[in-house]
């Protein structure tokens, strides 16, 4: 192609006026210039005078007309394919753009493991909600195996929670690291004593989550209470943190609760820590949503937030760290 038609080309893109295509295009549609005066509003002269100027544009005869003659040629039957395409678009464009100014509402479902607690999370539900102010929520606490399950049967927008089995039906995005730690409550013995070693657990009546099995999402603490031989009486059990805190305060036994999320407790004197203070189990949380689910704008929107804020969070920064011991 020469750098003439090149050119020509370029000047004729800059210069096409899209109403002479419609008009072009309503002429087509009704087989008549009157027809299409009639339909745009316009005079006959400035519908004529219209698909001159086209014609003149684009070099081209683009109807055949006369007395009895009105025939569409080859280049303008071209033309006029082009022109309904170009219409379906310039149409659409209402649509995406209301599609993107209109403010997301919905109602989001997020089924969560009772101890989730985590910075990222909560910065994307606070910052989310003041982008969005007419999404609803509904958090719903239960078992991390009910969690799979909701989403699974699409109750649930997405879960939040330990992850034993992966189902391959699932995403998973590994949300944070948190480790679990023993811990007594004030009326215990070993309340308040630094001296303790593991071997000092074996035979202690215990309480704990219902998750605590080797096929479970906590193995690696019931791992360690098997290293160790730390296979005490179960006290009581529980699927939900604060149940499982409440008995061990309550003095009923030992137990695990992730060390993060008891910080507070052990400042406040609730709860005191037990050994191991070297490499406490680790446990990742994962977040888990159906790819199969309908999900409406506000579901869609708050997935992607959540995905992308622990795309900008390196992993270290969403590995709760413990301290050693008590302090």
């Amino acid at each position: 192609m020469n750098q003439i038609e090149e050119r020509r080309k370029e000047r004729l893109s800059r210069q096409l006026d899209w109403n002479l295509l419609r008009t072009f295009m309503v002429i087509v549609q009704e087989g008549s210039i009157t027809r299409a005066a009639e339909r745009l509003l316009l005079k006959q002269p400035s519908v004529s005078s219209a698909l001159k100027r086209l014609e003149t544009q684009l070099a081209r005869q683009l109807i055949e007309r006369g007395p009895s003659i009105f025939r569409v040629t080859p280049a303008g039957d071209l033309l006029y394919r082009e022109c309904v395409e170009i219409y379906g678009s310039v149409s659409r464009l209402a649509v995406l753009l209301r599609d993107v100014h209109d403010e997301i509402s919905g109602h989001i479902t997020i089924s969560l493991a009772s101890h989730v607690v985590c910075p990222t999370f909560d910065e994307v539900l606070s910052r989310f909600h003041q982008e969005h102010p007419k999404v609803t929520y509904a958090l719903e606490i239960d078992t991390s195996a009910v969690v799979v399950e909701s989403v699974l049967q699409k109750r649930a927008s997405l879960g939040i929670c330990l992850v034993h089995d992966k189902d391959p039906r699932l995403p998973y995005l590994h949300l944070y690291r948190e480790f679990f730690g023993f811990f007594c409550g004030p009326r215990h013995r070993f309340f308040g004593r630094s001296d303790l070693q593991l071997t000092d657990l074996r035979g202690e009546p215990n309480v704990s989550f219902k998750t605590d099995q080797l096929s479970d999402a906590l193995r690696p603490v019931a791992l360690l209470r098997e290293r160790h031989d730390l296979q005490g009486p179960i006290i009581g059990t529980s699927s939900n943190l604060e149940e499982v805190r409440r008995m061990i305060i309550g003095g009923l036994g030992i137990g695990p609760l992730p060390l993060h999320v008891m910080t507070r407790d052990q400042e406040a004197g609730l709860l005191w820590r037990l050994p191991p203070y070297e490499d406490p189990p680790v446990i990742d949380i994962y977040m888990v949503y159906n790819p199969r689910a309908h999900l409406n704008r506000a579901e869609r929107h708050f997935i992607e937030a959540l995905q992308d804020a622990v795309a900008a969070t390196p992993l270290e920064e969403r590995t709760y760290v413990p301290e050693r011991a008590n302090g």
